[in-house]
């Protein structure tokens, strides 16, 4: 199904691609022949991603807060300086951490927001403005999470990926018309870097929580993330795909 040229002379941005899930993700669009940008907020993390994405094909990286505005828009001319164009964008930059809700501080609470909901409108609305508008195509994937059931013990993270899934619908509908495809991907418990800041008693049998009773790999959002953006799901627009193992339709994951 995914050809060795699938993505060729496509240019595709990942944010957050440093590590975990836009790494791989990062790392099978270059395999599959288009070439990558992946960006974030830490030159260190990124300068090592490149080197070991580089092997793959042509990659390389640029600082970005999503958070700011200021920088997203300097991010975009800088693709339009080097590149030229843009085709495919990846929303994979984020974070959270886990609080029950009475214990989260007005601070936490906005650095999530903007981290995962803010950050994620920015960068879409400057990269449909810059490239996707004026090529009349392009395709968008937001990397979300396991909302389905609200999100106990992570409220603040739930409300913004709830947002995004609905802000994936919305443009959806009023971006048809310049044929731009969005949708977004919602990754179960995915053994990745992303579980390093998560306390062992919370991780601690969430196994059993999941039908599958295993983890999920980063590989396996990626490649369902690829599919996405192919022409192979060219009529596909506005949706939320899972992977989780099922764990959205049945297991106590946080536990009363």
């Amino acid at each position: 199904m995914f050809q060795k040229d699938l993505f060729k002379d496509k240019v595709a941005l990942v944010t957050g691609g440093g590590s975990g899930i836009g790494f791989a993700i990062a790392t099978q669009l270059l395999q599959l022949g288009a070439m990558v940008i992946i960006s974030s907020r830490k030159e260190e993390r990124l300068k090592a991603a490149v080197e070991k994405l580089s092997a793959f094909g042509t990659c390389r990286y640029a600082i970005c807060d999503t958070r700011e505005i200021e920088q997203v828009e300097a991010l975009a001319k800088n693709i339009a300086d080097l590149e030229g164009k843009l085709d495919i964008l990846i929303n994979n930059a984020g974070g959270q951490f886990p609080s029950l809700a009475e214990d989260i501080s007005i601070k936490g609470w906005n650095a999530v927001i903007n981290n995962n909901l803010n950050g994620t409108w920015y960068m879409t609305q400057t990269m449909a403005k810059n490239f996707f508008f004026k090529q009349k195509e392009g395709s968008i994937i937001n990397i979300i999470a396991n909302i389905y059931r609200g999100f106990p013990s992570m409220a603040h993270t739930g409300a913004a990926r709830a947002g995004v899934e609905n802000l994936t619908m919305s443009l959806a509908v009023e971006w048809s018309k310049h044929n731009i495809q969005v949708n977004a991907v919602a990754p179960g418990i995915i053994k990745s870097t992303g579980l390093d800041q998560y306390p062992q008693e919370f991780l601690k049998g969430i196994e059993e929580s999941i039908p599958a009773k295993r983890l999920g790999t980063i590989d396996e959002v990626a490649y369902l993330t690829l599919f996405l953006c192919s022409p192979m799901a060219r009529f596909i627009t506005g949706e939320t795909v899972y992977v989780d193992g099922g764990q959205r339709l049945w297991g106590d994951l946080f536990k009363m």
